[in-house]
């Protein structure tokens, strides 16, 4: 691995039993331990489903859609590898069966195959084979990790699976292994820890041709030793490669369990890696010191439309985690589903609370309950933060309120407005198709002197991810600015409205962008930890 260019080797991430194990966790912890150790790492995910990416997906379906620099919409996953490593994804680190597929059948009708037959083998896993060494090939990276989602045995991954198999004899087996993540439950009535679900799951895998190399066990219990050599015994491994992933109070205590196991020895060793150094986690263990001990308390009200699934907002409780640990106070969020909010109501809903975060979404549905929820904080000098719905919500609030125009709206929940305060991008007027059209991706942003924004960020120019298609409509920015909202932010290339807030106001911010994908333990983002600041500060003065 000497020279610029890398050559890097591959670890794959499969799972088994049943959904949620926590792949991705796994996948980041193992990553950050090699990086700890000097490794350039990288993490890749290959999801089985067939939407070409997860951007058209509502969040009841999958979660969050993060975004990535370049635009990529991805799998909530990619966050994780984010948070954890500090390094950013981009389009080639998220892979659905769709976009394969998607691959394929345009070079058959550019007619590449040469009038052979396309079949899943070897068109298809050629094509997943390609996507997976593409990471590599960049030439970055010491390793590279990919996750493959869903279950082992689902038909949607054999696909995946098959490709693993083939590459295996490809790479050479010092150059890659397979890490098996199952399940070892615990039966109460019985008093046992039960192995049968691994010793299936890993059956299943071994007659798709595929020997995991490692076992990572999730379990609520401790694994006893002759537990351990159980599943050896039975799954074709050593009893080094059984590795115990007991329930963790917080997924930052993963990196941390791993090491203990001695995961990232075993990879090293069996990858025939030689590295003799140990991990440099002094930074992440004060991190969980900061987390673990909070010194403060502050509760911050989310308002959104899917609070049913946590993680559809899964980036922005991540970012609280991390603002929070910065001030050295514990962030509790309450879920606040914005269809419940009636002016009637607001004060009672949000009398507890410290801060209020609008939180972004699409559609009509609950619409009417931010709006009061941004009158009601607004007016009583409660911290504000709007995220991109977030914050055309408070340009609507404002314009109904202050400037008194009753029918001030978005043109994405009513066309037929006077007062169109938030329209349709012009360049998205003659889009159609729905997937991948929105404008995604990092854009730059220049603050303005004097402005919250500028003091919160330190700088004058920053580039933050965006996904959406409606903006703040510039026909009306005198009038606001006039009246007291400032527009602190500006994309320089558009002339698009990036930030607004109020000036006196303890905190009154929203954000066109969505920080929260950016905002990773050893950067927390400046927003979220301001944002959590001035709920303290909104606290400490109720008392």
């Amino acid at each position: 691995m000497s020279g610029n260019k890398k050559t890097p080797k591959y670890i794959f991430v499969t799972g088994g039993v049943t959904s949620s194990l926590g792949k991705g966790i796994i996948a980041s912890s193992l990553a950050k331990l090699l990086q700890a150790r000097g490794l350039s790492v990288t993490i890749q995910k290959l999801d089985p489903y067939l939407n070409v990416d997860p951007g058209t997906l509502n969040p009841y379906e999958h979660g969050e859609c993060y975004v990535t620099d370049d635009g990529a919409e991805t799998d909530l996953d990619l966050g994780h590898y984010e948070r954890f490593l500090n390094v950013r994804t981009s389009q080639i680190n998220n892979v659905t069966t769709g976009r394969i597929y998607y691959n394929v059948l345009n070079k058959e009708r550019k007619g590449d195959f040469l009038g052979k037959t396309v079949q899943v083998i070897p068109h298809i896993t050629d094509e997943i084979k390609r996507n997976i060494l593409n990471v590599g090939e960049t030439g970055k990276y010491d390793i590279v990790i990919t996750e493959i989602g869903g279950c082992v045995g689902d038909i949607e991954s054999l696909p995946f699976i098959e490709a693993v198999r083939q590459l295996k004899w490809d790479l050479g087996e010092k150059n890659m292994l397979t890490i098996h993540l199952t399940l070892v439950p615990y039966l109460a009535s019985a008093g046992e820890l039960k192995t049968k679900p691994t010793q299936h799951s890993v059956k299943k895998l071994q007659e798709s041709g595929l020997q995991p190399d490692i076992i990572v066990c999730r379990t609520e219990h401790s694994l006893p030793l002759d537990i351990k050599r159980k599943i050896a015994l039975f799954c074709n491994v050593e009893v080094k490669s059984v590795i115990e992933a007991k329930d963790a109070s917080t997924i930052y205590d993963v990196p941390l369990l791993m090491e203990k196991e001695k995961l990232d020895q075993r990879a090293l060793y069996l990858l025939d890696i030689y590295n003799d150094k140990d991990p440099k986690l002094s930074d992440w263990k004060k991190f969980l010191g900061r987390l673990k001990n909070p010194v403060a308390q502050v509760n911050i009200g989310l308002i959104g439309k899917y609070v049913e699934l946590k993680d559809a907002y899964k980036s922005i409780i991540e970012a609280f985690i991390h603002g929070g640990a910065e001030n050295e106070c514990k962030v509790k969020i309450d879920w606040i589903h914005s269809e419940s909010l009636t002016p009637e109501n607001i004060e009672d809903k949000l009398k507890d609370l410290d801060g209020v975060l609008v939180a972004p979404g699409f559609g009509e549905r609950g619409i009417a309950g931010k709006i009061a929820a941004v009158k009601h904080v607004r007016e009583n000098n409660i911290p504000f933060f709007g995220i991109c719905l977030g914050m055309q919500m408070a340009v609507i609030e404002f314009g109904r309120n202050v400037l008194g125009w009753d029918d001030a709206h978005s043109t994405e929940m009513s066309e037929s407005t006077t007062h169109p305060v938030i329209d349709l991008m012009e360049d998205q007027h003659d889009v159609s198709d729905k997937g991948g059209t929105m404008r995604l991706g990092a854009y730059d942003c220049k603050l303005k002197d004097n402005s919250l924004a500028k003091s919160i960020y330190g700088k004058k120019n920053i580039s933050e991810r965006h996904r959406h298609r409606w903006e703040f409509n510039n026909k009306y920015r005198d009038d606001y600015e006039k009246n007291g909202m400032v527009v602190s932010g500006v994309n320089p290339a558009n002339d698009l409205v990036e930030i607004v807030e109020i000036p006196g106001h303890p905190f009154f911010l929203g954000v066109q962008f969505h920080p929260e994908l950016k905002s990773t333990v050893q950067e927390p983002h400046p927003i979220f930890t301001k944002f959590v600041k001035a709920a303290m500060d909104y606290s400490a003065s109720k008392v």
